[in-house]
């Protein structure tokens, strides 16, 4: 027991919440104590001696049953929610055995058995079933929900409904009654909804092995340029750190080149045609030289989607925008869940790195796959359309999942008529763009892009700092 305790301790260290030696030592002599027989004493023991924050008690929440005691599978019910007439039944089970036989890959068939003969999968069942697909790549608990639907996409999860439709259609033509095939999709919906808890189970228990072995290791030191490349959902809680100080060398890099720019700007470069033209009453000589526009410094507003999935790209670029403020004219910020909120007052009152920490624990989901963009953008209509003018260049950050929900094309457009520039950072790689996904199901962002003057692919640093300096190339 002392080393599964311990062991526990890695992980939440692994999950970002700070454990000292000596809260470890606490913990211990408080278990010797009370005892482990009472699951649920030992359990407020260990979340009395080792948490200090009430935001890090979902993290506890989350791995202590992965520790001591893993959840029950769900509940799942069998065909036809037993109203069934034994004829019905055996038609069902007869129709399901003749899919089975021609339906691949296995994975796709195994799944298929189980949510409509409504027995859940054993826990060797699963393993082989998960052994089959790529492992978590991240450690965090805050990413299970996330990593669960990548999980879910490459076991082709959706399928199963195509499958379900199938099943019906032809008991359908057998002549099996609406009453019946109603009561057979119902059950079938509800147990599909039990296996997809149950390999996010799995997955959870996979990236808690993960951050033990990441707590136990030493982690290696990456380069800078290592650091750029680096997918943002690969990086760990020291990698986040090293990148923070890269954001503020990058930073001042690009402050640098934009106050060059805006030096230039000041007189403007010679326009030849302009020149030339005017010029043609003096034969050449004398020359009156003409210069463009000089340049105006833009105005920036950020809409930001605040999805766990988005969190550290959301930070890394607020942050390099943010230390740019002496090269715009103004900046407002916003993020999106389910509604608009207005960032800009936090930025206002403290320096960045402050004001992100405040935006973080004070805006965020509520639940898994709220994230409603068209609602947002029809409250910024209503409400802070007047920031857009001319002179605006328009940031939206997201990977345009809306979960079914209205995209707001009409708001968005509106948008776009009023700004000088609208530009999209994706926070998915390009071959993802549009593609389904278990949790929000279709991409809205090809419905997006025609409205857009640029797209960047935004899943690394480097991208990232490449997409702002663009920014300003012509501003």
């Amino acid at each position: 027991m002392d080393r599964r305790i311990t062991e526990f301790i890695a992980a939440l260290r692994a999950a970002g919440i700070r454990v000292s030696l000596a809260e470890t030592a606490d913990a211990m002599r408080a278990i010797e104590q009370a005892g482990i027989t009472d699951r649920r004493l030992f359990e407020l023991v260990m979340q009395t001696s080792l948490i200090k924050d009430a935001k890090d008690f979902t993290t506890f929440r989350e791995l202590f049953p992965l520790y001591f005691g893993k959840e029950a599978p769900p509940p799942m019910q069998q065909p036809g929610g037993g109203q069934l007439s034994e004829q019905e039944r055996e038609q069902l089970m007869e129709q399901l055995a003749q899919m089975l036989a021609q339906m691949s890959p296995e994975q796709l068939a195994q799944l298929f058995r189980s949510m409509m003969t409504g027995q859940p999968l054993s826990a060797q069942e699963m393993g082989q079933l998960m052994d089959g697909i790529a492992p978590p790549h991240v450690s965090n608990p805050r990413y299970r929900d996330w990593m669960t639907r990548q999980a879910l996409r490459e076991l082709n999860f959706n399928q199963l409904n195509k499958a379900l439709r199938e099943l019906l259609d032809a008991l359908r033509a057998q002549g099996m009654s609406e009453e019946a095939l109603q009561a057979i999709e119902q059950a079938a919906r509800e147990n599909q909804a039990a296996l997809a808890e149950q390999i996010g189970q799995q997955v959870a228990q996979q990236m808690a092995e993960q951050a033990r072995g990441e707590g136990q290791a030493i982690p290696r030191q990456r380069s800078e340029s290592e650091l750029l490349d680096r997918p943002f959902d690969q990086l760990n809680e020291r990698d986040a750190e090293d990148m923070r100080k890269i954001v503020n060398r990058l930073a001042a890099r690009l402050r640098t080149r934009l106050a060059l720019r805006q030096r230039r700007g000041k007189t403007g470069t010679l326009d030849a045609k302009t020149t030339i033209r005017a010029n043609q009453r003096f034969g050449g000589v004398p020359m009156v030289v003409r210069h463009r526009k000089r340049h105006l410094k833009p105005k920036l507003v950020v809409l930001c989607d605040r999805s766990v999935s988005t969190e550290r790209v959301m930070t890394f670029m607020l942050l390099m925008v943010y230390s740019l403020h002496d090269q715009l004219s103004r900046t407002r910020s916003f993020a999106f869940i389910d509604r608009l909120h207005d960032m800009s007052r936090y930025f206002n009152e403290a320096r960045p790195e402050t004001a992100l920490a405040q935006v973080m624990d004070e805006i965020r989901p509520t639940r898994s796959y709220s994230t409603d963009l068209g609602f947002a953008l029809g409250e910024f209509v209503r409400d802070h359309l007047s920031c857009v003018d001319q002179r605006t260049t328009v940031i939206l950050l997201g990977d345009g999942r809306n979960n079914e929900n209205d995209p707001g094309l009409a708001a968005f457009a509106q948008i776009c008529r009023r700004a000088r520039r609208v530009v999209w950072f994706a926070t998915e790689e390009q071959r993802k763009w549009g593609v389904y996904d278990p949790g929000s199901l279709s991409s809205d962002i090809y419905k997006y892009a025609p409205m857009c003057d640029a797209m960047h692919e935004v899943t690394n640093l480097r991208q990232l700092a490449d997409a702002i300096d663009r920014l300003f190339v012509r501003a």
